[in-house]
């Protein structure tokens, strides 16, 4: 896929950058870019995988021209980076507004004028119909490419997003608070035992982004189909695989959180193509001509329904347990914890 290729990822020393790394770094890929602010991380990514194909720049999306330093001779991006934390955007909206709506705005200026031939925009379910600081500079991030994405042949550069749910086990997320509180001896903290939401392995993010790699057009939305479960029974299911009898305890929504979250809205459910375990949402490709929108409305809106955490496959506590054995990081912190039991007994 990227023979020979050069593919910059933004946001690169996150959950996400490290899983696209890990996938081609052993493969033909000529080079992997790691753009990001924080010198810490990159020089531990540095240090652990010593490879030459990895090239890192530190910079910031909100500056422009840290990004041109890094776009020379690049052929793909992967735009990760991103201030994804729900409470810390609902304290500093302007902070998110930098990052998320001006930062890609930042990203995609500098990919056209470098001649980059594709770039994938990732967003979050948190930009469908949004209440937060952060799903709001989502969907404005969401705006901005697919306007962009008008402005420039897609032969010269074709620019597409994804948009997916929670992620397990990812930094900040709600997997690893819980384990923590179990080695701790704390309880499980949650904010509504029926809230719902989407489930997500870090290789199927990786997935779903290659896959709007292969088959998206210019301001594509593609949305990959997802089970989805309730906090209270991720609790319990995370208590049951690490046998462990602490107490849950309920404290209420935290700043700017949702009962469930949303994939597709009814509006792009109207028009999104069903490809099998995907959706693509289509970008408008009606131009700005007003007289258009009185006289020659879209008789497409039809749809009743949203795709959301609630209507979607709900997992129970069960299939959430296998689920979670999957995962690379349950299977490791498992195996801590049973050392650590095998010690103290």
């Amino acid at each position: 896929m990227f023979n020979n290729q050069v593919l910059l990822i933004t946001g690169g020393t996150g959950s996400f950058g490290h899983a696209v790394m890990e996938r081609f770094l052993n493969t033909n890929i000529k080079e992997i870019r790691i753009f990001s602010r924080d010198e810490k991380k990159q020089d531990d990514m540095r240090k652990k995988y010593n490879n030459d194909k990895l090239k890192f720049y530190i910079g910031d999306v909100r500056n422009i021209d840290s990004l041109r330093n890094a776009m020379y001779g690049v052929d793909y991006i992967f735009h990760a980076a991103a201030l994804k934390q729900v409470p810390s955007c609902e304290f500093f909206p302007l902070e998110a507004v930098k990052t998320n709506i001006l930062g890609t705005e930042n990203v995609l200026t500098a990919a056209i004028e470098y001649g980059v031939k594709k770039v994938i925009c990732l967003s979050t379910d948190k930009a469908a119909y949004p209440i937060n600081a952060m799903g709001i500079s989502k969907a404005m991030m969401e705006k901005v490419f697919v306007a962009k994405s008008k402005l420039v042949p897609s032969k010269k550069t074709l620019i597409c997003g994804t948009r997916y749910g929670n992620v397990m086990a990812s930094r900040g997320s709600v997997i690893p608070l819980f384990i923590e509180q179990i080695k701790t001896g704390q309880p499980l903290t949650i904010t509504d035992p029926y809230m719902t939401r989407y489930l997500m392995s870090l290789d199927e993010a990786v997935e779903l982004v290659l896959f709007a790699f292969k088959h998206a057009e210019a301001g594509d939305i593609m949305v990959q189909k997802s089970p989805a479960c309730r906090i209270g029974d991720l609790a319990q299911a995370i208590k049951e695989v690490f046998n462990a009898d602490n107490e849950i305890k309920v404290i209420g929504t935290r700043h700017g959180e949702k009962r469930y979250e949303t994939l597709l809205t009814k509006e792009e459910f109207a028009v999104a193509e069903d490809l099998e375990g995907f959706f693509k949402v289509p970008a408008d490709q009606r131009d700005l001509n007003y007289t258009n929108y009185f006289e020659n409305g879209d008789v497409k809106l039809t749809a009743v329904e949203e795709y959301n955490s609630d209507n979607t496959k709900i997992l129970s506590i069960d299939e959430i347990k296998e689920t979670l054995l999957q995962l690379d990081y349950i299977k490791a912190e498992l195996k801590e914890w049973t050392k650590n039991i095998q010690i103290i007994y």
